[in-house]
């Protein structure tokens, strides 16, 4: 039977500190994923649907985007991945007595773990203005309050759609084909605020935005370079795939400010070595680089491969590359002394690096947030393209770039056309199918989202699944812009943050999960998604709904779109609602690589998007070659008696969902609000083991930003950073902090002082 959600919202300012673990998974993340999966969804429910979990006839985990091997295991799911599972098919329920019982101020003031914990989203619920709790609403009813304040706008663009990357592709394409129909291309996603610097620099380097490798081409490389990245807590099937790498032989190097316990050793759960032996040791260098550092550290690879004798790959470079002149010049000027001053690594260990990959003909290059949200991060993924476009690792079997996407579908969302700033061809193939004209100016992102609703421009904020309060930049600020909208709407599974802090007016419209069987007057449907090496496959759930109340995502989008758009809109949104093939028809003809999409996604594994990188070494860039870039060294400058702070995931989270108060691999048990400092740092800084503290960011604007009351943990962070888990630490980002090209908020690179607990 499962349990009650809490009534008691747990303190999490006392946790209890220990030692880091030195390997992940094994037994005890058997029993950690059976007892929270225990506890949400009971015994029988937990075996029934967690054996559906990434299988072909089952359902994509609603967790991280991580592919599917070709022959996948009985229990296809990871600890965190079973932790996702429990969350959505839990067998707890809010209903109108629940909103009834609490006003949305008392809401409020409750840990978005305590909001998380109360279950499943039942009805569709109404805040009216100047109301004090929400109140069931008809979806009638629902929709026509948001297309009469859609209307209401003195231009499309005074509205915003948000989009999660749980949303599927067919939900996601219906989505941006209304507001497009509307007559905006605000399509702000959480793309945004992760992998944006990715995609900028891979766009310019390789004319794809996305990765180049698939999981066979990782268990065929002789080296794998795993950047910014903690694959034991935010993708843990990535260490299966790590572990049969290293049993065929392949070296595998980790860049990081911190020792991760997934990437030192891998006790896998699915063999009798992982439960009951000592597992396998992943990394065989350890670079414990000082944050933001990378770039400096990738330059002075870069250098080291072009003063080796046959370090650099000529015929390859010469057939598919321009730029290399201008790049290998600045690249050979690089000063020692100032990647030392960057990285804080000796010299020697980079030289190490440079031997590995010298003796290395196949090399592929992980990253994830680590590189991606510092003010630099496009450069640097630039310069991580030079590193493998100078050996010709693109295009060759066992080589290439792997950013590793989060959440399931991110990256299938953004296929589907969830971009503020689209292609020409894609709004020109979009205009040709639907015949209309879609907007041609580019939209607002999310941190340009937040800036417009801050300054009144942006009226109406709808966010398919997410919960963007929680999850972006400078918390104070985007709650402040939040509540000047006149709506602010969320389909959601459960409930969050960014239900209790609303515009004038706000709406919670509960949709079914990925675990939920969809039933329309056409029968069973099922959704597609992308994982993060462009695989695109059926998502099949099979739960009753919690409640018949519930609608999916498309017939959402659907049925607000004829409400919003009139009955003279030609495009046939009922037959989308009723049947996902007709949907998926017209995706065929707009998505380059979707042709004959209703047959390709129906065969097991489904089927691989077309790469020009990967495929035949055509790069799609504007030069139609691959691109070397010209990257001046440079590095976060910190005050003295300053720390470089980053925000991360404890064990027990996903994104914003928290699942339970513990990190087990860093050993923090009952509580998160701590802050990780390198016990020399805190020497210098007088900052004693188990004080508490409060962290004030410093910026350029001289607003003060204060996450007060955390706990301060010696750790072995590298000297100069410090770490504090998000969302508690977004206050601390400022919402101008941003990457360089890309906007991405700089999570990564928090520049705070140390003051004494305020004790609020």
């Amino acid at each position: 039977m499962a349990k009650q959600a809490p009534q008691s919202d747990p303190a999490q300012d006392a946790p209890r500190v220990g030692e880091p673990q030195h390997a992940a998974a094994g037994l005890p993340a058997i029993g950690h994923s059976l007892r929270m999966a225990g506890e949400q969804m009971g015994a029988r429910r937990t075996l029934s649907t967690l054996l559906k979990v990434n299988q072909p006839d089952g359902f994509d985990c609603p967790g991280c985007a991580w592919p599917e091997p070709g022959k996948t295991h009985t229990a296809e799911f990871c600890e965190n991945g079973a932790k996702a599972v429990a969350e959505e098919a839990t067998e707890r329920r809010i209903t109108a007595e629940f909103f009834a019982a609490h006003p949305v101020a008392e809401l409020a003031e409750r840990s978005g773990y305590w909001l998380g914990q109360q279950g499943r989203l039942t009805e569709p619920m109404l805040l009216d203005e100047g109301a004090s709790h929400y109140v069931p609403v008809s979806w009638d009813r629902a929709f026509a309050i948001v297309a009469d304040e859609l209307t209401a706008l003195d231009t499309p663009d005074g509205a915003a759609f948000y989009t999660s990357g749980r949303t599927s592709n067919e939900a996601a394409f219906a989505y941006q084909l209304f507001a497009r129909q509307l007559g905006t291309n605000n399509l702000p996603d959480c793309s945004n605020m992760c992998h944006e610097s990715s995609g900028s620099a891979l766009v310019e380097t390789l004319g794809v935005g996305k990765g180049s490798v698939s999981l066979k081409d990782l268990y065929q490389a002789d080296l794998i370079i795993v950047a910014g990245q903690n694959p034991g807590t935010n993708h843990p099937r990535m260490l299966s795939a790590l572990e049969r790498a290293k049993r065929a032989g392949a070296k595998i190097v980790s860049v990081n400010p911190l020792p991760e316990a997934g990437l030192e050793r891998f006790k896998n759960p699915q063999n009798a070595r992982g439960l009951v032996g000592h597992g396998t040791k992943l990394t065989d260098l350890f670079l414990q680089i000082r944050l933001g550092g990378d770039l400096a550290l990738f330059r002075a690879l870069n250098q080291l491969i072009l003063q080796a004798e046959d370090g650099v790959d000529r015929a390859f470079i010469d057939e598919h590359c321009l730029g290399f002149e201008e790049f290998a010049a600045e690249a050979g000027s690089t000063d020692r002394e100032a990647v030392l001053a960057a990285t804080g690594l000796p010299y020697e260990q980079i030289e190490e690096l440079a031997r590995l990959v010298l003796a290395s003909d196949k090399i592929i290059v992980c990253w994830a947030m680590g590189l991606t949200q510092h003010k630099h991060a496009v450069p640097t993924i630039r310069e991580v393209v030079n590193f493998l476009l100078l050996r010709g690792n693109v295009g060759r079997p066992g080589a290439g770039v792997c950013p590793v996407r989060g959440h399931s579908n991110v990256q299938g969302d953004r296929t589907m056309g969830i971009f503020e700033r689209p292609s020409a061809a894609f709004l020109d193939a979009l205009a040709k199918e639907f015949d209309f004209e879609p907007p041609r100016e580019h939209g607002y992102d999310s941190v340009d989202t937040i800036r417009a609703m801050r300054d009144g421009k942006v009226k109406v904020f709808f966010a398919m699944g997410g919960n963007f309060v929680a999850a972006t930049p400078d918390t104070e600020v985007t709650e402040a812009a939040m509540r000047r909208c006149r709506l602010t709407v969320h389909v959601s599974t459960k409930l969050n943050r960014s239900h209790v802090i609303t515009g004038a007016r706000a709406l919670i419209l509960p949709t079914l999960g990925r675990t939920d069987k969809d039933r329309t007057a056409k029968g069973d449907q099922f959704v597609s998604v992308e994982d993060s090496m462009g695989m695109v496959h059926s998502s099949r759930g099979g739960l009753r709904p919690p409640s018949r109340e519930l609608l999916s995502e498309v017939a959402i989008v659907c049925r607000l779109a004829r409400a919003s758009l009139g009955p003279e809109n030609t495009v046939p949104w009922e037959e989308f609602a009723d049947s996902y093939d007709s949907i998926r028809d017209r995706i065929a003809r707009v998505v380059p690589g979707f042709e004959d999409f209703n047959t390709k996604v129906r065969k097991p594994g489904g089927f691989a998007l077309p790469h020009g990188p990967r495929d035949s070494r055509t790069f799609p860039t504007a030069t139609g070659k691959a691109n070397f870039t010209v990257n001046p060294l440079t590095a976060p400058e910190v005050p003295a008696g300053r720390l470089l702070l980053q925000t991360l995931r404890s064990h027990d989270q996903y994104n914003t969902t928290i699942y339970g108060l513990d990190d087990r691999y860093r050993g923090i048990t009952g509580g998160r609000r701590v802050v990780l400092v390198n016990p020399a740092d805190a020497a210098e800084l007088g900052l004693a083991e188990d004080s508490y503290v409060d962290l004030v960011s410093e910026w350029r604007d001289g607003v003060e930003r204060r996450a007060p009351h955390f706990k301060v943990v010696h750790y072995p962070v590298a000297r100069g950073g410090a770490a504090a888990y998000y969302p508690e630490t977004n206050v601390l980002v400022p919402l101008d902090s941003t990457a360089d090209v890309s906007n991405t908020p700089t999570s990564k690179a928090v520049v705070v002082r140390f003051e004494a607990d305020s004790g609020v």
